[in-house]
């Protein structure tokens, strides 16, 4: 396998996904492909998407006086299927890119970021509105860490002059434990090491421990266990 086209990057709230694709994006082409298998990095994440639905409810509701169509005053989702409309956009997603880039395919690898817990529904539930392409293209590294570490990194990171940023934006602790204390990632991946299996799929997937929390600081220490889990990806993925 020369490079990966998809990689779901997948994990807790500031488990340190948003870190690792900072990190991809900083170094050259010719160094991405040559020691991560990846070509230039397409970032589809759901976060901007989300974030534009907060925005046009709160003109909404507080410049038109009008009801707002996707989430609460409490800042909660009106709709459960809201989440998994978020990841049919991804696909959509996926697809204008493959029509509208040039070379799409043979050129960029998609870095898909998304977070679930059980309380909306799961990854169970969330890849069941993956498009079967991005399955079948598909790769998943999952970044581990505790709840108690999300919530440290997740009050760490926040600055409240960009909350619509990918790398500063957060959630208040009562929406971090009610949304994602407890997760399905453990059911959802089954006993198999290396692969799940998605709708009749098999999906390569590999754990990036980050309890220890190498990602923050960008440096060798990071470099070194991306490196060691790409490549461990790589060969689970060439026995597909």
């Amino acid at each position: 396998m020369e490079k990966f086209d998809v990689i779901f990057l997948l994990g807790r709230p500031a488990a340190g996904k948003s870190e690792i694709i900072d990190f991809l994006l900083k170094l050259s082409d010719e160094e991405r492909r040559k020691e991560f298998y990846m070509g230039k990095i397409d970032e589809i994440d759901d976060f901007p998407m989300l974030w534009t639905w907060y925005e046009e409810d709160d003109i909404l509701a507080n410049k038109l006086h009008k009801p707002r169509l996707h989430t609460t005053e409490d800042g909660y989702f009106k709709y459960q299927y809201l989440w998994d409309l978020l990841i049919e956009r991804i696909s959509l997603e996926f697809e204008k890119h493959k029509r509208d880039i040039p070379n799409y395919l043979s050129d960029y690898t998609a870095l898909v970021e998304f977070s679930r817990g059980k309380e909306h529904g799961g990854y169970k539930e969330a890849f069941q509105h993956v498009s079967e392409e991005l399955l079948r293209r598909g790769s998943i590294l999952y970044i581990n860490v505790s709840f108690e570490e999300s919530l440290r990194k997740n009050r760490r990171r926040f600055d409240p002059t960009r909350p619509d940023s990918i790398l500063h934006h957060s959630l208040s602790d009562e929406k971090l434990t009610k949304l994602y204390k407890e997760i399905d990632w453990d059911e959802f991946k089954g006993n198999d090491p290396e692969f799940i299996t998605i709708k009749g799929i098999k999906v390569p997937y590999v754990v990036f421990e980050n309890e220890d929390d190498v990602t923050t600081n960008d440096g060798e220490p990071l470099r070194r266990r991306l490196k060691e889990n790409i490549e461990k990806l790589k060969a689970i993925a060439e026995k597909r």
